[in-house]
Parts: structure tokens; C-alpha cells; sequence
């Protein structure tokens, strides 16, 4: 053995020991949601078409959609979820906490919550934007007419900080009137205490439709001063649930770029010859083994809620009560950006 072997052969041993260890914490999250038989998933308090209870407690929304759907892939029911009603200022704490098992409450991916707060970002299942809606009588056409005016907004948000750049960057002098509940912002907008009431552009639709007396009354400014992408964040240190998280979202995105509805399941099951559909479908090879799951992973979950098309246009879609148009949220073939990476 040359003088170079022996100095290198510790340090190979070491990298391969290194290499073959498994993760320490893989797998806690799952084992805790399949021996309660539940997924706990943090949500918004109330926000139509993403995430809202009705009268007899039955939540629903796109938010909602992503909970049911890995509830359907880990448990096989997409009804075992107990959903968790969290302020903008509670969901961080309550998932690093454990209390919920994962956050799909309309939150934007950062840098700063992605490198601090001990979370894993998943899947953008919505592309947004921060506007402002101000009253139709108002007669303002852009944002850029808010010198020296009150904005009102709420505060633990990247609207907070958005706004302040904004405003700054542009020599304003916007003065901002901050609420720690939307509820709180949304009505002193309402009441005429601020002139524009600013957050996503998706959730001034769904405020407008749910708080203003005459919705006509209230104009959305078209234009957007900040990227907003939007999903589900889990823990860190649990990369098997980051896995099963992560997967069975971009499974919802490559189930409608392949043509798997909610009704088409147990046909394409029986019936599809196509590699990519047998794979997401359980019928060629398994992919759910992969994650720690059955083969049957996807179907559940797709038959549970649909695909991602299905899902935006029933809860926040031209259809819906929001008239979201589909734009950027779109596949990424027909001009959108949603794009998920194969399931093979």
C-alpha cells in the first residue's frame, strides 16, 4: 500500500459511511398522521375560494383542496383532515411547533422564510400578486396616486414590507394604517378610513365578494408591485414527509397536463396504455414506494379532488364566485407556469 493510499482510505471510509447513513429524522410526521388516523393542516381563517368554512363547518378552497389530497394519498380518505383556522401571525409558530402537520394557509415563498424559520417550502400551487382595490368613486387608476394617502393593510405579512419598498421606491409618502387581523383591516377599508386596502391580488377578489356591500363599488387596480407564489410548507428534518408533500402536488399538476380527471381515474386505470399515466395511476411502475406509500397513492388523491385544473377552476376560477382567469396559474404548454417534474 503506496504512502497516498493509506493517507486517503480513512477519508474514503468516512465519505462512504457518510454517504450510506439515513436521514435521522425521516418519517415522524407520517408515522404521527397514520397513528391518529387525521392530518392537521393549518389554514386561513376564512378566505373564499382558498381556504373557508361554511355554515355547518365543512371547509373547502384551494388550500383546502392540497389538505385533502395528501390526506387521500397517506390515509385513503380525503375527510381525515382536522383543519386548524390560523391568523398570519400564528402559522409559522404552530407548525414548527407541531402542532399542525402542514401549512396551506395562502403563505409566499422567501428567501428569509425559507433560510430561517426552520420550514420547507413546497410547490407553488398558486402564482399571485400584490394589488390594491380602492373605491370605484375614487376615480384612481394606479398606485402610483397613493401620495401621501392611507393604505390599509395587514401586519406578520409580506404586504406589510411590499408596501413600505413601494412606497419608498416610488417617493410617495404612503402612510400605512396596520391591523393585526384582516378582519380588522378589511372593515376599516370598508368604513373609509384608508383609501386602498392592499394584500395578494387573488385575496382582494375573494374580500371584495365576501365583505363589500356592493362589490361594483370597488375597483382591483390592474396593476401588481410584488411576486407572490403561493403554497403548503412543512417542517424541516422530516424529508419523507417533504417528499410526500411535495409529490403528491406536482402528481395534481402532471395528472392534468396528461388528461386525468377526477371522473377518469377508474377508466384510465383499467384502460390507458400511456407509461406516464400507468405510473401516476399505480399501474405500471410504482412510484409510491418511493415515498414511503402504496401504489395507489395518486389515484386516491386525484379522485379525491381532481386534478390542479380542476381544482382552480371550481374554487377560484372564470366559473367560481372569485372569476379568477387562469393566466400564469396555467400549464406550463399553454403559456402558464405551472410545471411539475416527471413521476418516473
Amino acid at each position: 500500500m503506496s504512502k497516498l493510499t493509506k493517507h486517503w482510505l480513512p477519508l474514503a471510509v468516512a465519505l462512504g459511511t457518510l454517504v450510506s447513513a439515513p436521514a435521522a429524522m425521516a418519517g415522524k410526521t407520517l408515522d404521527g398522521v397514520k397513528s391518529r388516523g387525521q392530518l392537521v393542516c393549518g389554514v386561513h381563517t376564512g378566505l373564499a375560494g382558498f381556504s373557508a368554512a361554511d355554515s355547518t363547518g365543512k371547509w373547502s378552497g384551494l388550500d383546502v383542496d392540497m389538505c385533502k389530497a395528501v390526506a387521500a394519498a397517506v390515509l385513503g380518505d380525503a375527510e381525515k383532515v382536522k383543519y386548524v383556522p390560523l391568523t398570519a401571525q400564528q402559522r409559522f409558530t404552530a407548525l414548527q411547533s407541531g402542532e399542525i402537520d402542514l401549512l396551506s394557509r395562502n403563505t409566499t415563498f422567501t428567501l428569509t422564510r425559507d433560510a430561517s424559520l426552520g420550514l420547507n417550502q413546497t410547490v407553488v400551487t398558486y402564482y399571485d400578486g400584490q394589488g390594491f382595490i380602492v373605491p370605484k368613486k375614487s376615480n384612481i387608476k394606479s398606485a402610483k396616486q397613493f401620495k401621501n394617502q392611507t393604505v390599509c393593510v395587514q401586519s406578520g405579512t409580506t404586504t406589510e414590507k411590499n408596501l413600505t419598498d413601494y412606497s419608498k421606491a416610488n417617493n410617495l409618502n404612503i402612510k400605512t394604517v396596520v391591523f393585526e387581523k384582516e378582519e380588522a383591516a378589511t372593515a376599516a377599508y370598508f368604513s373609509g378610513r384608508c383609501i386602498s386596502y392592499t394584500t395578494d391580488a387573488s385575496g382582494l377578489a375573494s374580500i371584495r365578494n365576501k365583505v363589500a356591500q356592493n362589490p361594483a363599488d370597488h375597483v382591483i387596480l390592474p396593476e401588481l408591485i410584488s411576486k407572490e407564489p403561493l403554497g403548503p410548507l412543512v417542517r424541516r428534518g422530516d424529508d419523507e414527509w417533504f417528499a410526500i408533500v411535495k409529490w403528491t402536488i406536482y402528481g395534481l399538476i402532471e395528472a392534468e397536463e396528461y388528461g386525468i380527471t377526477q371522473a377518469s381515474v377508474d377508466q384510465l386505470k383499467g384502460s390507458s396504455q400511456d407509461p406516464v399515466v400507468k405510473r401516476i395511476l399505480g399501474t405500471g411502475e410504482d412510484m409510491g414506494k418511493l415515498v414511503g406509500l402504496d401504489k395507489d397513492w395518486m389515484a386516491r388523491a386525484i379522485k379525491a379532488v381532481g386534478n390542479y385544473g380542476e381544482i382552480f377552476e371550481r374554487n377560484v376560477g372564470p366559473k367560481s364566485t372569485l372569476g379568477l382567469p387562469r393566466g400564469i396559474n396555467n400549464q406550463w404548454n399553454k403559456g402558464g407556469l405551472m410545471y411539475a417534474p416527471p413521476m418516473r
